[in-house]
This record gives structure tokens, C-alpha cells and sequence, in this order.
């Protein structure tokens, strides 16, 4: 049931609903900690698919957690770009690239829209742009595999560290 319920969710993975996550969301609402109707990305219409499989009542959307917008995707004004990275670190689905100290880019096509590369960015340099086709947004399915394989990314780069840690600590020890 939990897997049915998240893939209801667009996937976007940006915490307006205030979990960190579609994945979290659809437990909270199963656990009864959330109402259906935190999930902006959604609209009314996601969450009249999330009613229906829940057999409850629709409801609009709680405007505490913001608004329903149309799709957008994220655009990096590449020449006001320093290349701190903050952006690509909170990129929950990995759609942008480059590299410390050097311009950064949009994918766009990977792009769910969910606006949390904008406040880390110390130049401001990153502004939401509406789709002008909207089936050019990543599918919910799509997006939802991108972040896992973000997650799994993330779980590797600690591992390796940990094991840097350990191979350095071992060498100093004469191990």
C-alpha cells in the first residue's frame, strides 16, 4: 500500500509537504501523522487520486504548505555562477552539473522543479522558468528512480569516505 500511495506522488522530493520526501509523506499519511492534502506539487487533482485510493474525502489543498504552480524548471544564469556547488548538493534527482569553481547547468529534462536549488545559491544566479511543454518534465516514475539513485549515490560517497578514513588511520597506525 505504501509503494501504491508514494507512486501517486509527482516524486518532485521538495519537502513542501514538510517531510523529506514523497516516500516519507506517504508513510506519515498511512501512519495518520499527515493529511492528504500537503503536497503542492500535487494540486487538486493529485490529491483527488490520493482520496480515491484511500476511499476518504477529497479536500483542497492546505495553502499552509504553498500553492499549486504550474511546471517549472530550474535555470542557472551560467555567467553569475561561481561554482560553489551548494546547488548540485541539494539537488534531490542529480540534474545539475559541473564542477567546483566552474559554471554550473540545468539538465532540464531531469529537472523536477522543486526549487531547493535556490536558497543555497549564494549568487542568487538560479531562477524557476515555467516548462513550456509540460510533458517535457520528468514522468513521477522517472523522477522517483532518479532520486533513489541519488540515495544510493549518497550512501556510496559515505562509505567511500568512511573507508578513506580508515585506510588513512590504518597507514599513521603502521597497519
Amino acid at each position: 500500500m505504501l509503494e501504491a500511495l508514494n507512486n501517486l506522488l509527482p516524486q518532485t522530493q521538495c519537502g513542501q509537504c514538510s517531510f523529506k520526501g514523497c516516500r516519507p509523506y506517504a508513510e506519515a499519511i498511512l501512519a495518520g501523522e499527515a493529511d492528504i492534502n500537503q503536497c503542492p506539487p500535487s494540486g487538486d487533482e493529485g490529491i483527488a487520486r490520493i482520496a480515491a485510493f484511500l476511499g476518504v474525502q477529497a479536500k483542497p489543498l492546505n495553502s499552509q504548505f504553498g500553492q499549486h504552480k504550474p511546471k517549472s524548471v530550474a535555470f542557472i544564469d551560467e555567467v553569475s555562477c561561481i561554482g560553489c556547488v551548494k546547488c548540485i548538493a541539494a539537488c534531490p534527482v542529480d540534474a545539475i552539473v559541473g564542477a567546483a569553481k566552474q559554471m554550473h547547468t540545468v539538465i532540464s529534462s531531469e529537472c523536477t522543479g522543486c526549487e531547493l536549488c535556490i536558497p543555497p545559491c549564494p549568487m542568487d544566479c538560479i531562477v524557476m522558468l515555467p516548462r513550456e511543454n509540460a510533458d517535457a518534465a520528468p514522468s513521477p516514475f522517472y523522477a522517483k528512480q532518479r532520486y533513489e539513485n541519488h540515495l544510493v549515490r549518497l550512501e556510496k560517497e559515505v562509505s567511500a569516505k568512511a573507508e578513506f578514513k580508515r585506510q588513512q588511520k590504518a597507514r599513521l597506525l603502521g597497519k
